[in-house]
């Protein structure tokens, strides 16, 4: 049958089904899933997406523990992407995070204070199969759009890479994902049998975002669920290999996407970019804040379009003030990490996928990104 005859009537049936068996103590064993036993709390606690022969479905399963569901959902996941006309299928699990007080109470005071989670032993992430190569996962985030996160995620990367690390870069912006036009990559990630995604590969880094298999003009007018879904499925599914470091590019804001990755493995640590002037660093504090709260370490604040070099003199002007970062970060607690310039090169190079980074290693901008990479590197490593 074509993709669109699959409805959400089929979805909810497939799940009663299967909540049916594991009630009924089969092989599932999974018993948060018999919740899902009656229409009327299906329709409560599932949300469902199903556009161009893909499935999406989230679960939402409130305080419970995600592994007492995950039988339950990779059986799900596999029947539903069996259904005729289903070129893919993904069942997520969202989940209220409910931390004890006092892991709160250490995390907020001490900037970059570690969860207990993750405290003993090594750092490595545990928690998603595909995830288990990977010594660091660090998130890129900015409290709002416009400050230069993404341009800043991307010659991070690549600078960690020119210090002879194995590095990946993941596009969890997926509202606005910029990857593919910051690397210069074009066409889809090919799939394997067991239906993990290969990343693209683009300067030595691997690379997977939502915009290598959506429309560059497509809108993405999707819920939070969905969101949270997309990255779960950009997590577990893709073949990352052995990675020195992952680099999350994170959406801004503080939300469902923040949220999900805190969840679904324990973040190595945050990189916070802002300008330097008083609106954006207000935006900043609260990304700090809301990293805090959650339990990831703050490895600094980086100023991005810190000041402006004039061609013709060679004088600096602080467009957007300056400074503003630095003093933030002395007076929250976190490392600042260094300051990049405002430069059109940054910006055409960066158009042309080509960063600056690797297409001009000499430039100003190269270096500062350089160094905010080795700042970062040294901050991740003393935790």
């Amino acid at each position: 049958m074509p993709p669109e005859t699959a409805t959400r009537g089929d979805v909810l049936a497939i799940l009663a089904a299967i909540a049916a068996t594991d009630e009924d103590g089969g092989a599932l064993a999974a018993g948060p899933a018999s919740q899902l036993a009656n229409s009327q709390t299906l329709a409560d606690v599932a949300s469902v997406v199903i556009k161009d022969g893909r499935i999406l479905v989230s679960l939402d399963i409130g305080s419970s523990s995600p592994l007492s569901w995950e039988p339950a959902r990779a059986e799900a996941q596999r029947q539903l992407a069996g259904l005729p006309g289903v070129n893919s299928a993904l069942v997520s699990l969202t989940a209220e995070r409910l931390d004890p007080p006092a892991s709160k109470a250490v995390a907020s005071p001490v900037a970059g204070a570690k969860p207990a989670a993750s405290a003993a032993g090594s750092p490595s992430p545990r928690g998603i199969a595909s995830l288990r190569g990977i010594k660091r996962i660090i998130a890129v985030a900015s409290g709002k759009g416009g400050v230069g996160k993404s341009t800043t995620a991307c010659n991070l990367a690549l600078a960690l890479a020119a210090r002879g690390l194995a590095v990946g870069v993941l596009d969890a912006d997926i509202y606005g994902p910029s990857m593919p036009k910051l690397f210069g990559l074009k066409g889809q990630p090919r799939i394997l049998s067991n239906r993990t995604l290969i990343p693209l590969e683009a300067y030595g880094v691997k690379v997977m975002s939502i915009g290598f298999v959506v429309e560059a003009d497509s809108a993405m007018v999707w819920r939070g669920p969905m969101v949270a879904a997309a990255i779960t499925q950009m997590l577990r599914d893709v073949a990352w290999g052995d990675l020195d470091v992952l680099v999350v590019d994170m959406p801004p804001g503080t939300g469902d996407a923040q949220l999900t990755l805190a969840q679904a493995t324990p973040l190595s640590g945050a990189v916070v970019v802002s300008t330097p002037q008083d609106l954006s660093l207000i935006d900043a504090r609260r990304g700090i804040a809301m990293f805090r709260d959650v339990g990831v370490p703050v490895l600094g604040l980086v100023e991005n379009m810190s000041y402006f070099v004039c061609d013709e003199c060679g004088k600096h002007h602080h467009i957007f003030a300056h400074g503003g970062a630095r003093a933030e970060a002395l007076k929250l607690g976190v490392p600042f990490l260094g300051e990049v310039p405002l430069e059109a090169d940054i910006r055409e190079r960066s158009d042309a996928g080509l960063p600056v980074v690797v297409s001009s290693p000499d430039s100003a901008g190269a270096k500062a990104f350089a160094a905010v990479a080795a700042n970062v590197w040294t901050s991740v490593n003393t935790r």
